[in-house]
């Protein structure tokens, strides 16, 4: 904790407090500490720092973006310290690196960690946000930053007799690091991106994996390959053309999106484009490296599935199984990939339940119940059920701005959001990866964001500025502009968790700015450039 360095901030305990000890905290404590001189104070729930990939220990985690790009760009002497062994990063080599960052920096004495944050309020009368913990502190601060996690406040369904079942329930996100998989009888409920990963990395240790899918998905290879010193030192010595890329691409995961349509392309073109990116592996490569119009034309889209659904078919032995894989609707959620997922329903220690033809009715004490009256007995089960998603955690600490009003209320038919940072009658609030950013590889866009953020606020300091936040008119005109180039895509055909499709009782809403990074990067750059035209300053206070 730095109490005792010194505060700008007149009558405030720190001038910044920042929630979260992630990719988006850990360089916001950077940023606002050692470059502005700031005197912050960050929180977390976590006995360290990570954030998602603190949490999520679960067997097969990694990272689907490839490893000379999942990492901060900021610091050259960072990105040459590098190292790396395969073309992925598995969960153990992220917190890995996170820890080498946060050693390198001395972040971690800036951080009260076990430590939940209960209550963000904004005092009308001091101008100050009061930041309110599970240990029963209460800290004041002019700016409140919020590095929650676009996918960590874990979703858990209730089903009825959960509480009678004698195994070990456990989530992916909040994994138990006593649990042992070997020779159990294991159930994964779920079958997204983590499903996908841990049902690769149990089946061959399980005695028995029975996998409930309720969505068939589309998992292409991974291509998770060993990387030799040689290609690693050509990346790192090519950096800086590899990050102006990447900030100027509308995925950011360091390739270079395709130009060529495939609803002109033959369809021997087609599917010689497609097999060659089945055998690179990854699964953003796929939608988005093939043809440029996978995510936009049906016909294009319909050419890609096709080309999956019959790898499906001549992977899976037993038809009747790979008719259960096979996906039912459009090519347009998260895009995922992984190592032969489909040749685990090969093994004859896995049963697949497809839950939305015979959906769960109960857990009993030893194990699950279909509504068929089929019953699988069970040691673990396992929550691969993701996530709600971007606003899940907004919605789960008592957030208050201006006049009292709630985060909840102002979101309570959707998250909105203004450049996926900022909130009306939140002022002086800043979120990383909130409602309505880009849609890319995380670490490019939390840093795009932390930087404007930095830079808003230092402009706030060199102009002595009381507060900031935006127009009403701005965040709905930002709201509506993602909504226009959702609407321009696919992806809200398809029932995902980028629009809250995995939540009950959440309604299908935009949730993200789907024009790419660079395009990204432009818009809150103008605002900036345009000398904050859409925004408040120096408010009067609600009750003055």
């Amino acid at each position: 904790m730095t109490k005792s360095e010194t505060t700008k901030t007149k009558g405030a305990d720190y001038d910044a407090v920042i929630i979260g000890a992630g990719f988006g905290g850990l360089y916001s404590v950077y940023k606002l500490r050692d470059e502005q001189g700031l005197n912050v104070l960050g929180f977390d729930s976590a006995g360290d720092v990570g954030g998602t990939w603190y949490w999520n220990r679960y067997p097969g985690a990694v990272s689907d973006t490839e490893s000379y790009v999942y990492r901060y760009s900021f610091s050259g002497e960072l990105l040459q310290k590098g190292r790396w062994k395969t073309r992925y990063l598995t969960q153990p080599e992220i917190l890995d690196y996170m820890n080498e960052v946060a050693d390198h920096y001395d972040l971690r004495r800036s951080y009260q960690f076990g430590t939940k944050v209960t209550a963000t309020h904004f005092d009308d009368v001091t101008g100050l946000w009061k930041v309110t913990t599970d240990k029963g502190q209460t800290v004041t601060a002019k700016y409140l930053i919020t590095g929650l996690g676009l996918l960590s406040a874990v979703n858990k369904p209730n089903f009825k007799g959960i509480d009678s079942f004698k195994g070990q329930i456990m989530h992916t996100g909040a994994w138990a690091q006593d649990a042992q998989l070997e020779g159990k009888r294991v159930g994964v409920i779920g079958t997204g991106s983590t499903g996908v990963q841990v049902i690769i990395a149990t089946a061959p240790i399980a005695k028995h994996l029975t996998v409930f899918q309720r969505s068939a998905q589309y998992v292409v290879p991974i291509g998770n390959t060993p990387q030799s010193a040689e290609v690693i030192a050509e990346q790192k010595a090519n950096y800086d053309d590899i990050w102006k890329q990447v900030k100027s691409s509308v995925v950011a995961f360091g390739f270079e999106e395709s130009t060529i349509p495939a609803e002109t392309a033959s369809e021997e073109v087609r599917n010689a484009v497609f097999e060659a990116a089945w055998q690179r592996g990854g699964g953003f490569y796929f939608m988005f490296g093939t043809f440029c119009d996978i995510a936009t034309s049906q016909i294009a889209n319909d050419a890609a599935a096709g080309f999956i659904k019959k790898k499906i078919t001549e992977i899976v032995k037993d038809p009747a199984i790979a008719k259960m894989l096979t996906p039912k609707d459009i090519y347009a959620k998260r895009p995922l990939c992984a190592n032969n997922y489909y040749g685990v329903y090969n093994r004859d220690n896995v049963t697949l339940a497809d839950v939305k033809a015979d959906p769960i009715a109960e857990f009993t004490p030893t194990g699950i119940r279909l509504e068929s009256g089929a019953e699988h007995e069970l040691d673990v089960v396992i929550f691969a059920t993701g996530f709600d998603a971007v606003d899940g955690n907004y919605t789960r600490i008592d957030m208050r701005g201006r006049g009292g009003v709630t985060m909840r209320e102002k979101w309570k038919d959707g998250p909105l959001g203004y450049l996926g940072m900022m909130e009306t009658d939140f002022p002086n609030f800043f979120m990383i990866l909130g409602p309505n950013g880009p849609f890319t590889n995380l670490p490019p866009s939390i840093e795009t964001q932390v930087e404007w953020i930095a830079e808003t606020i230092e402009m706030m300091e060199a102009k002595g500025r009381v507060s900031i936040e935006p127009t009403e008119a701005a965040r709905d005109e930002w709201v509506g502009l993602c909504r226009t180039i959702a609407d321009m895509t696919l992806f809200p055909k398809a029932e995902s968790w980028i629009f809250g499709a995995n939540s009950p009782g959440k309604k299908n809403v935009v949730m993200f700015y789907m024009a790419g990074l660079g395009n990204y990067r432009g818009a809150i750059g103008a605002v900036k450039d345009g000398g904050y035209q859409t925004m408040i300053f120096d408010r009067a206070n609600a009750l003055a």
